[in-house]
């Protein structure tokens, strides 16, 4: 009968509550991380079939508190999102004892991760090269933060919003009238996240083969220069500086937002035959025509005369009915919907794209893989959820594990932290 390197059977991790047989079973991962690039990354792991145990601080993870909007038990939608498929318990890592359990933890584990500031874990006497890779040699470790721990931005915090504004990705969002802006979601943190779960990935097929695991960093600002194209490689070559072009490409024209009858809608045609067809659908064939507009490098010289001659074709259309019948005739075109409406797409249905149990609401994993899918196995736990379960199985005692308990190393409620009360929030 298969079995896992720690001596389950296939029937037995079938059985063993919380663990599935996604692509990941049998993998074992300890999650020190709090916030968003972190907890994304673990969430796609556990997504996944890898047991994750969420390590919390005794205060807790913040976006536990990061609203509102809270559901019923008044824990924060940005935790929500984040932290599904995982078992919880709280560790004091300040203390020896609490120190001590993480060791425990990694005993059998494959995966570390944490995004405390460079440095932490090494004055706990965990980090990597001079503890833990010794010890725990088929470890793959991985660090995630904003800078790194050296050079001139060396420890330093890091935040999205933060990094967009320094790395460049703030100066080509935004319109000549409202000036540099942020992007509207946290793509620095999301694809660090999505950077972290591919080096470790990487590190454990490579483990594979040597049977040694290996230090990963993933930085917010790697990940925001990682995010420039085309507008760094549109520098190396020309050494021009990147202006703001509101919602249009740099590169690619029409690209960009036009009003329709109803509403506005967004044109992205990337090529000569798509140009042509958008001409057709609206009747506009002189466009076509036009000298001006017979290629992309034409288009984008002559912008301004091809965004007034679009405006005009599109402004008396009805924008669903326009976008079906562009995309129909194989010209990408969407309606630039609110978030409500998006989250109601018959397509995101038929898709699969979001989850359900009990209260619990979120978005699918994105990778659908055939024959070991990902699951949804249980909703973001509470606070410290697992705690006596997970040092049971550590082989603590009931006395000892009450005593970690009491003493406040693994605590069971949050230290200090005031339970949000969903109805005052919402006033």
């Amino acid at each position: 009968m298969p079995r896992d390197r720690r001596g389950r059977t296939i029937e037995a991790l079938m059985d063993e509550p919380g663990l599935s047989v996604g692509a990941l079973k049998g993998l074992k991962v300890i999650d020190l991380t709090r916030v968003l690039a972190g907890p994304l990354c673990t969430q796609i792991l556990a997504d996944h079939g890898a047991e994750v145990i969420k390590v919390e601080p005794p205060e807790g993870d913040e976006t536990r508190r990061l609203g509102p909007p809270f559901n019923s038990d008044g824990v924060s939608a940005y935790y929500l999102g984040l932290n599904r498929n995982k078992r919880a318990m709280a560790l004091d890592l300040r203390r020896p004892d609490g120190r001590e359990v993480l060791l425990r933890l990694l005993d059998d584990a494959d995966v570390l991760v944490e995004n405390f500031v460079p440095g932490t874990m090494e004055r706990w006497g965990l980090g990597y090269e001079g503890d833990l890779a010794m010890r725990f040699p088929r470890l793959v470790y991985c660090a995630i933060s904003g800078f790194g721990g050296d050079g001139p931005y060396g420890g330093l915090p890091g935040y999205d919003a933060v990094l967009q504004a320094l790395c460049g990705l703030m100066s080509v969002n935004g319109c000549a009238h409202c000036g540099p802006t942020r992007i509207g979601v946290p793509v620095v943190d999301i694809a660090t996240g999505l950077h972290a779960v591919i080096g470790i990935l990487l590190a454990l097929t490579e483990r594979a083969r040597s049977g040694r695991g290996q230090r990963i960093e993933a930085t917010l600002f790697d990940t925001a220069y990682a995010l420039m194209h085309p507008h760094a490689a549109n520098y190396f070559v020309s050494e021009i500086e990147p202006a703001l072009t509101g919602n249009a490409h740099p590169n690619i024209s029409p690209y960009d937002i036009y009003s329709g009858a109803d509403g506005s809608l967004f044109l992205g045609v990337v090529n000569d035959a798509q140009f042509r067809r958008f001409c057709e659908v609206l009747g506009r064939t002189d466009l076509a025509a036009d000298a001006r507009f017979g290629s992309n490098a034409l288009r984008l010289a002559n912008r301004a005369a091809l965004r007034e001659a679009v405006e005009t074709a599109v402004a008396r259309e009805p924008v669903e009915s326009l976008c079906a019948r562009l995309m129909s005739a194989g010209v990408p075109a969407a309606p630039v919907r609110p978030v409500s409406r998006a989250l109601r797409d018959p397509h995101a249905r038929h898709r699969g794209t979001f989850l359900a149990r009990g209260a619990y609401r979120g978005i699918a994993a994105v990778q659908k893989l055939s024959r070991t899918p990902a699951e949804l196995r249980s909703a973001p736990p509470t606070f410290a959820a697992d705690t006596r379960a997970v040092l049971s199985r550590l082989g603590y005692s009931r006395s000892e594990i009450e005593a970690l308990v009491r003493d406040g190393v693994a605590p069971l409620e949050p230290r200090g932290a005031r339970k949000a009360s969903p109805q005052k929030e919402r006033s």
